[in-house]
């Protein structure tokens, strides 16, 4: 299989872009646990892009691939010009937001209050398609505030579409811009994934990615049935070896022990404490590898409370990981 084939098979199985969260070690992390899924980054601004640090903004191991940068933004001019800047550095996908729900996102129009202004996001993801050759997509919810009728969430996707945009990642539940915290956004607006289901039926052309409440591997799958791909977002962070069993199950091979996978983390680890990054920056990423499992708790505790410390290094990941296989064995 081609770099370019597994780039397309990745679609069926991606990580949400999520705001402190997803950044550059979580991202190396879940590429051990899922190496055929597709990674993305926390959104970034494209004024940002254009003039911050890009190093820290857009850097990235090259073990992620393939891997997306979600852009936040809504003037065509400058998201073109971040795009080729993404694409510059070696992203393979370039992502438009169009879902996240948060005041701050709210004042600078961007984000979820774009899904009112369907032509706007045809504009921009124009403009972006214009300028690079990697795909360009969008993460959408069904819609805003009022609006409760599907023919317009199709209408907007319709008018995206237009552009040549194929790809579309729907978080099935639309958003509050009033009253609600982006948390409550996550869970209070009801989830309709048959509005995605039918909208994959109504137009096969387009590729659907399912987002919003999807925590189980009988979920990726149900999902699965109705749409191109299932991208997973707090339940791969919460519980890592979902993530990882999801890529066995649907791309093949066996499942390793959560030890075996930590272990073999521990390279990108070493590399970057020598160019001193501090471990509690690592491994706040791998609290939840052994969720629900005996000794998960006395595992997250070891880190917690010792990442932190001045010198803490990898001894405390295996520290962490003996306490886990004693409270195992003592269960």
């Amino acid at each position: 299989m081609t770099a370019a084939d597994r780039f397309e098979d990745s679609f069926r199985l991606s990580v949400a872009p999520m705001m402190d969260w997803t950044d550059r070690h979580c991202r190396a992390f879940h590429r051990v646990l899922a190496p055929h899924a597709r990674l993305y980054t926390e959104m970034v601004h494209a004024q940002a892009v254009i003039h911050g640090d890009r190093q820290r903004l857009l850097g990235f191991d090259a073990s992620e691939h393939p891997v997306a940068l979600q852009l936040g933004g809504a003037d065509p001019a400058h998201l073109a010009q971040a795009a080729l800047i993404a694409q510059d550095w070696g992203y393979d996908e370039i992502n438009l937001n169009v879902g996240c729900p948060s005041d701050r996102v709210q004042a600078g129009r961007f984000g979820a209050c774009l899904m009112k202004e369907p032509a706007l996001v045809a504009e921009c993801i124009a403009a972006m398609r214009d300028a690079v050759t990697v795909p360009v997509t969008v993460k959408c919810r069904l819609g805003v505030d009022e609006q409760e009728d599907y023919a317009l969430f199709a209408a907007f996707i319709d008018t995206v579409a237009a552009t040549g945009c194929t790809d579309f990642i729907v978080h099935a539940r639309k958003a509050w811009l009033q009253g609600l915290s982006p948390k409550e956004n996550r869970e209070i607006p009801p989830l309709r994934y048959e509005w995605a289901h039918r909208l994959k039926r109504e137009r096969p052309q387009l590729r659907i990615a399912i987002n919003g409440g999807i925590a189980t591997l009988e979920a990726i799958h149900a999902q699965l049935a109705h749409g191109d791909g299932v991208m997973l977002g707090r339940a791969a962070y919460h519980d890592p070896y979902l993530l990882h069993r999801a890529d066995v199950s649907l791309y093949g091979g066996a499942e390793r022990e959560r030890a075996e996978l930590l272990r073999a983390w521990r390279p990108y680890v070493e590399t970057q404490l020598a160019q001193g990054v501090a471990l509690k920056h690592l491994t706040r990423h791998v609290l939840g590898l052994f969720h629900g499992r005996p000794g998960g708790r006395a595992f997250r505790q070891v880190l917690s409370e010792g990442a932190h410390r001045a010198g803490a290094d990898w001894a405390l990941v295996e520290q962490a990981l003996a306490v886990t296989a004693n409270a195992r064995r003592a269960a």
